[in-house]
């Protein structure tokens, strides 16, 4: 039963593992705070170029075709 006392306490003073688990924490929070932004960013920007390509279509025609060159 001593050993085992012993084991919990040696495991409770180890700091490795609860790095570890900050790292990680912090990293999915990272992780998921880059996909919220990306996600957003990717709506209103495809909002955006939907909306100035509607106009670009609607107001901007095509130059006229040159002359063929020859004679």
């Amino acid at each position: 039963m001593k050993a085992f006392v012993n084991c919990v306490r040696a495991f409770a003073r180890e700091e490795d593992g609860v790095a570890l688990t900050e790292y990680l924490i912090l990293l999915a929070l990272l992780v998921g705070g880059v996909i919220g932004a990306v996600t957003l960013a990717g709506e209103n920007l495809s909002d955006a170029w939907d909306t100035w390509a509607t106009w670009f279509t609607d107001n901007v025609s095509a130059p006229a075709a040159a002359p063929a060159a020859g004679g």
